[in-house]
């Protein structure tokens, strides 16, 4: 009997899904503005994107009912921030392995912000391979279709749903190979209704002084010229 895997992000299928979902929404994060960023990813090895997109990311994994990383809670709990706090939200299977509260990730992502989310879709071909590996847990996958609905009823704005990935759960070079209707995996992008975050701008100190702008106490001209 083959023996199924103990941690199925770390699988080959599994690598090169994600790796083909980076491909898919780095074009999104490229256009992303703010500084504050929320990873949270079931992938243990899952770091943010190199080089950021973001000045400033908090980067937070899924084990076993738990988050870890820059900070440890309970995934059934509250997540520990202020609402608002992060103008981009990227959740990598992160609805999969945990009932992490998507009400949560909606409260802390600021208005005008964006959500990058990725999942393995439980319509197609990786289905019965993802029940064989998770003994039957795949019941926490939802359908990008559902997941829309949900997030316009929150008052989210669907930018686009892209299916990424192979049919069928084999490994894959992460160039984005067979991205389109077949793939067995998503990317969905949303923004938050609202207008965006704007720093706040400091008024200018009106100067008492005039600013010498030319050479530098003791140099002489020819000796730049």
């Amino acid at each position: 009997m083959p023996q199924r895997a103990h941690d199925i992000y770390a699988s080959a299928p599994m690598r090169g899904l994600l790796a083909d979902e980076t491909v898919a929404y780095l074009p999104d994060l490229r256009r992303c503005t703010g500084t504050r960023a929320l990873l949270l990813s079931a992938a243990a090895q899952d770091e943010p994107p190199n080089p950021p997109y973001l000045g400033q990311w908090v980067t937070l994994r899924l084990s076993q009912g738990r988050i870890e990383g820059d900070l440890r809670a309970s995934a059934t709990e509250p997540l520990p921030f202020v609402d608002r706090a992060f103008d981009l939200v990227l959740l990598r299977h992160a609805l999969e392995p945990a009932q992490l509260s998507l009400d949560e990730i909606i409260r802390v992502l600021a208005p005008g912000g964006m959500l990058v989310l990725t999942g393995v879709n439980p319509l197609s071909g990786w289905t019965p391979w993802w029940l064989w590996q998770t003994r039957g847990s795949a019941a926490h996958a939802t359908s990008p279709i559902q997941l829309a609905a949900r997030l316009r009823r929150a008052d989210l704005q669907i930018e686009r749903v892209q299916r990424v990935g192979r049919a069928l759960p084999l490994p894959s070079n992460g160039g984005g190979e067979a991205s389109g209707l077949i793939g067995g995996g998503y990317v969905l992008v949303a923004r938050k209704k609202g207008p965006m975050s704007i720093p706040t701008r400091l008024r200018p100190k009106p100067v008492t002084a005039p600013v010498q702008a030319g050479l530098a106490p003791g140099a002489r001209r020819s000796s730049v010229s």
